[in-house]
C-alpha cells in the first residue's frame, strides 16, 4: 500500500485540476479558521469507517441493502430537535418497509452532518438583470440574493463543524436508545403524515413485525434482542478539499489514512474526471467512497478512474452510484456495467434515481416527477436482473418534512402546489409520502421479481 500512496499526501490535490472551489477575499481568515478546525475532535471513528466498509462488501455481494438518503444541501438553521429526530424517522420507516420487503438486512447511510457544500452549474445566478455569486451551501456563503450574504465566508466552515458534531451526537443518542426499537415503530409516525395514502400500508408491515417478534419471544420464552438499537452512518460530497484536508488524520493502529469527518465521502459527477483534485484527494485515504456516475461517462473513462480510487480492487471500499435520468439510462447503463464486469472490478452498484430527472416546471422552479424517479429505479433494478448483476442500494433527496417540492405519486403534489412549501434552496426532495410510497414500491419490485 506504501509503493501505491508513496507520492500521495492529503495535499497531493493542490496539484491537481481543482473545480467547484472557492475564491475567498481574506485568505488569511481561511488559513486561521482550518488550522482551528485541524485542532477539533475527529467526527467519526476509524473503527466505524472499517464497520461501513465491512457492510458495504456486504451489500455488494447481495447479502444487505444500502438506503442511503437525506437533504439535498443541509442549513444550519435546520439542526433542531426535531428536524433530526424527523429525518431519522423517514430512514428508519423506509429502512423496516425495505427489510420486510427484500427480506435482508438494510445499511442506513443519511446525507447529514456535512452536507454543507453543493457544486454549482453556474458560478453566478442573475436575476432582475442583477448578478451576484452563486448559492454555494451554508458552509460557504448564505443563500439570501444579496452582496454581502453571497461573499465566501471562512467561519461558516467552523460553524458547519459545531453543527455537524450536534447532529452525530443526537443521532448517536436515539440510535443508541429505546427511539428505534422495533418494538417502538409507532413513534417514528410524523403527526402530518398520518393521512398520507400509503399510511395503512406501512402501519400493516409494522403490525406483521410485531406479531413475528411476540411470536418468536412466546417460542423462546425470552426477549429477543439486538432491536432496540440501529447504526446510522453519515456521508456528504467531499466538494470543499481545505475542509476535508484538515480532518484526514492518520490513525496509527490501523496504519492508514482516513477522513474522519464523515464516514462515507463521495464524488459528484462535475468532479469526476481524470487529474482532477477530489479524485486525487480521495485515492489516498481509507474511507469507503463513492463516485456520482452519469449518462455520459464512457467506459473507457470509467474503468481507470475505478482503478486509480481502489487499486487493491478492495470490496467495500468503492460505490458506483449512477444517476442517468428515466430517458438515457436504457442506453448508458448497460455498456458501463459489462466494462465493469469484463474489468474484474468489486464494486457497490447504486441507483440514484433524482439527479438525472430535474426538470423546471411551467412556473421556472425547479422539480422532480415521482414516476420519472421511479421509472429510473425501476428500469436499473430490471437491468442488474437482466446482467446477472447485483444492485446493491439506492440513493435519494428526501426529507421527513411535508414539503412540496417533488411533483407526482400517491401524495397528490401537483406543479400548482410547488409554492405552498418548497423550502429546498438548491434541489428539490421528496417529502415523507413519496418517501414511504417510493420504498414501498421498491420492495414491492423486489417482491414480484421473487415470485415470476
Amino acid at each position: 500500500m506504501e509503493d501505491l500512496l508513496s507520492h500521495w499526501s492529503p495535499a497531493s490535490w493542490r496539484k491537481k485540476n481543482a473545480i467547484q472551489q472557492v475564491v475567498y477575499t481574506d485568505e488569511e481568515q481561511l488559513a486561521s479558521i482550518l488550522n482551528q478546525l485541524s485542532q477539533q475532535p475527529a467526527l467519526v471513528t476509524s473503527w466505524e469507517i472499517e464497520a461501513l466498509r465491512n457492510q458495504l462488501a456486504e451489500a455488494a455481494a447481495g447479502r444487505r441493502f444500502l438506503l442511503q438518503g437525506g437533504d439535498c444541501a443541509e442549513r444550519f438553521e435546520d439542526c433542531t430537535v426535531e428536524l433530526i429526530k424527523n429525518r431519522l424517522k423517514i430512514l428508519l420507516q423506509m429502512s423496516v418497509i425495505l427489510i420486510y420487503g427484500l427480506q435482508m438486512p438494510v445499511l442506513r447511510v443519511g446525507r447529514f452532518a456535512g452536507q454543507y457544500a453543493k457544486p454549482r452549474s453556474d458560478s453566478h445566478e442573475t436575476r432582475n438583470g442583477v448578478s451576484l455569486p452563486s448559492y454555494r451551501g451554508d458552509n460557504i456563503n448564505a443563500p439570501a440574493f444579496t452582496a454581502e450574504a453571497r461573499i465566501p465566508d471562512p467561519q461558516r466552515l467552523m460553524q458547519a463543524y459545531y453543527c455537524s458534531a450536534v447532529q452525530l451526537n443526537l443521532v448517536r443518542a436515539l440510535a443508541d436508545a429505546g427511539f428505534a426499537d422495533l418494538h417502538n415503530a409507532e413513534n417514528w409516525n410524523l403527526s402530518f403524515a398520518q393521512g398520507a395514502p400509503y399510511i395503512q400500508s406501512y402501519q400493516t408491515i409494522i403490525s406483521k413485525i410485531h406479531r413475528a417478534l411476540d411470536f418468536a419471544k412466546t417460542v423462546s420464552d425470552h426477549p429477543i434482542g439486538g432491536l432496540g438499537r440501529v447504526t446510522f452512518y453519515t456521508s456528504h460530497e467531499a466538494l470543499h478539499l481545505p475542509y476535508e484536508e484538515v480532518f484526514t488524520r492518520e490513525v496509527t493502529h490501523a496504519n492508514a489514512i482516513y477522513n474522519l469527518s464523515t464516514h462515507m465521502p463521495w464524488i459528484g459527477k462535475r468532479t469526476l474526471f481524470a487529474d482532477s483534485a477530489h479524485v486525487e484527494y480521495m485515492r489516498g485515504i481509507r474511507n469507503p467512497v463513492g463516485i456520482k456516475i452519469g449518462h455520459d461517462m464512457a467506459p473507457s473513462d470509467l474503468i481507470p478512474l475505478a482503478r486509480f480510487l481502489n487499486p487493491l480492487n478492495d470490496p467495500g471500499r468503492l460505490a458506483m452510484i449512477t444517476r442517468m435520468g428515466a430517458a438515457k439510462v436504457e442506453d448508458a447503463l448497460p455498456r458501463l456495467i459489462e466494462a465493469v464486469r469484463g474489468a474484474g472490478l468489486n464494486v457497490l452498484w447504486c441507483c440514484d434515481p433524482m439527479h438525472g430527472n430535474t426538470e423546471t416546471a411551467a412556473s421556472g422552479i425547479k422539480t422532480r416527477k415521482f414516476e420519472n424517479i421511479l421509472a429510473e429505479l425501476e428500469a436499473v433494478i430490471d437491468m442488474h436482473a437482466r446482467m446477472k448483476t447485483i444492485l446493491g442500494g439506492v440513493h435519494f433527496e428526501l426529507t421527513g418534512e411535508d414539503v412540496t417540492e417533488c411533483v407526482g405519486g400517491a401524495s397528490g403534489v401537483e406543479e400548482e402546489d410547488l409554492n405552498q412549501r418548497y423550502h429546498s434552496t438548491v434541489d428539490p426532495r421528496l417529502n415523507v409520502s413519496q418517501s414511504l410510497e417510493m420504498a414501498l414500491r421498491i420492495a414491492e419490485k423486489y417482491q414480484n421479481m421473487e415470485s415470476a
